[in-house]
């Protein structure tokens, strides 16, 4: 279910066809139930209003689950935005010729962070990681040379600055990967699943009353949605882009 919950569209169609599904028939099982319970109609208010809090509740909650996971991603890409500057200055403090070689790699290496926000397909993707794991080995090299060479704290500036651009990828790397868990979604799903059959069970007229079945439906459909949206990193209408790494890339190109 994690590779479909990455097209939230898709998750708002299946949505919405299970909850109308769900609400038709409890409406269909609702005629059974009127025969046999018509007194019963006030304790069935209350057990329906508790199901719609609850739904409201966890969808509020699943809502706020991925609003978070949608910060930390924003705030790790300015993370790694000032990272990969502050190595670039720090650069100054080694030799010409190293700093000419940390400073090259560096750009290349924005080059494919930048690449990493902005891709989709999958296979370009694994190349763009494996690119940026060179790198990384390239970029750890060029100044665990010069420091082992001249172990001063000028050169562990530099070594500290470097292990937090490493460092920074990581965070970045968690945070896409964090996502509302699939069992997360499953429960929400049922109690979604037995609230509009509730709703079904509540409408007195299911024939006159059908567009009264649907409303439900299509909220939830549209909560579910801009929930997979927020928490979908690469397939969602809402996405977290690099305007601070391309900002960064824009003035190290005048330097």
């Amino acid at each position: 279910m994690t590779d479909q919950i990455h097209y939230p569209l898709f998750v708002f169609a299946i949505t919405f066809l299970v909850m109308v599904a769900s609400a038709c028939i409890g409406a269909v099982l609702a005629k059974r139930w009127r025969a046999a319970e018509t007194g019963a109609r006030e304790d069935f208010g209350v057990i329906e209003g508790a199901t719609l809090t609850l739904l409201g509740l966890i969808i509020g909650f699943s809502f706020s689950m991925a609003v978070s996971r949608y910060d930390q991603r924003k705030n790790y890409e300015e993370a790694e935005a000032n990272a990969i500057g502050t190595a670039f200055v720090r650069a100054d403090l080694l030799s010409t010729a190293d700093a000419a070689t940390v400073r090259s790699l560096l750009r290349s290496y924005l080059d494919q962070r930048i690449l990493f926000y902005t891709v989709n397909d999958e296979q370009k993707l694994r190349e763009i990681n494996e690119r940026t794991a060179r790198l990384q080995t390239e970029l750890w090299s060029a100044v665990k040379v010069p420091a082992l060479a001249q172990p001063t704290p000028i050169t562990a500036l530099v070594v500290a600055g470097m292990n937090d651009v490493l460092n920074s990828q990581g965070y970045t790397q968690a945070a896409w990967w964090n996502r509302i868990p699939t069992a997360a979604w499953l429960l929400m799903a049922a109690i979604a699943i037995f609230a509009n059959a509730l709703v079904g069970v509540g409408v007195k007229n299911a024939n006159a009353e059908f567009g009264l079945l649907l409303v439900l439906p299509l909220v939830v459909a549209i909560a579910f949605f801009l929930i997979a949206d927020i928490d979908s990193p690469r397939g969602g209408l809402i996405r977290v882009g690099a305007p601070n790494l391309q900002s960064l890339s824009d003035s190290l190109r005048t330097q």
